[in-house]
C-alpha cells in the first residue's frame, strides 16, 4: 500500500453509504445499477492512482492452487479486473453482476481477452445449466452486498456456490477485514463461518491480509 491508498477506501465507504441509501428505494439490484451509471468506476477499482486493489487481485490469484482450471465463474465481477487476472490461469472465465452497466464496461475494458466474457446475472438466480459446471468460483467482496444477510441466507449461499462447483471444485472466498471489532470486520466472519460449516465444502487454506480475507474451500 502508498498512503495514497487511503484515498480508496474513503471512496470506497462513500459508494457504500451510496448504496446503502439507494437501496430502500431501488432494491438491491436497481441500487448498483444506479451506481455505476453514475460513476463509470464507484470504487475507483481500475484507477491507477491506487495500488491496493491492483496488488489485492494479484494476491487473491497467486493463493490459488498451481494448476490450470478449466470454467472460472467470477460472481460480482464488477468491471472484470479480478476475472482478467484469473483468465490468466484458465481456459474459460465467466464474469456475472447484477448491474447490466457493469457488464458492459467490463466488456469492453477486455475485449482483447478471447478467453474472457460477461453476462448480467443474479446469483441468487442463475441458469440450472451453470450446476457443477466450473472448477473454480470466486466470490471476491461481493456477499455483504446482500440484504438480508441473516444465517439462513448465508447457508443457503454457501449450499448455491457448492452447487455450481464440478466435484473437486474450488471456492475462492474473499472478504474486507479491518479491526476486527468493526462491523463490516464482524460480518466478514460470519460469512467464513457459514461457509467452513458447510457440509459440502472443506476448507483447504485460510489467510489474512491487509484488510481482507480469504479462503480456499473445495467441493
Amino acid at each position: 500500500m502508498s498512503f495514497r491508498d487511503i484515498g480508496l477506501f474513503l471512496r470506497s465507504a462513500r459508494t457504500d453509504a451510496r448504496l446503502e441509501r439507494l437501496r430502500p428505494a431501488l432494491g438491491a439490484a436497481g441500487a448498483l445499477e444506479a451506481i455505476y451509471a453514475a460513476d463509470p468506476d464507484p470504487w475507483a477499482s481500475a484507477s491507477h492512482r491506487y495500488r491496493y486493489q491492483h496488488r489485492k487481485y494479484e494476491v487473491l490469484a497467486s493463493l490459488l492452487p498451481p494448476r490450470r482450471f478449466r470454467q472460472v465463474l467470477d460472481v460480482g465481477c464488477g468491471l472484470g479486473l479480478l476475472s482478467r487476472h484469473l483468465a490468466a490461469r484458465a481456459e474459460a472465465v465467466l464474469g456475472i453482476d447484477v448491474a447490466p452497466t457493469a457488464i458492459a464496461r467490463a466488456r469492453g475494458l477486455h475485449a482483447d481477452r478471447p478467453n474472457l466474457r460477461f453476462e448480467a446475472h443474479d446469483l441468487l438466480e442463475l441458469p440450472r445449466s451453470f450446476a457443477g459446471t466450473f472448477d473454480l468460483v470466486a466470490v471476491a467482496d461481493v456477499l455483504y452486498y446482500i440484504s438480508p444477510l441473516d444465517d439462513a441466507r448465508l447457508r443457503a449461499l454457501a449450499e448455491r456456490i457448492a452447487d455450481l462447483l464440478a466435484p473437486g471444485g474450488i471456492c475462492l472466498l474473499a472478504n474486507h477485514y479491518f479491526f476486527g471489532a468493526d462491523r463490516d470486520s464482524r460480518r466478514s466472519r460470519r460469512i467464513h463461518r457459514a461457509f467452513a460449516r458447510s457440509s459440502r465444502l472443506a476448507v483447504l487454506a485460510e489467510h489474512r491480509r491487509p484488510f481482507y480475507l480469504v479462503a480456499l474451500l473445495q467441493r
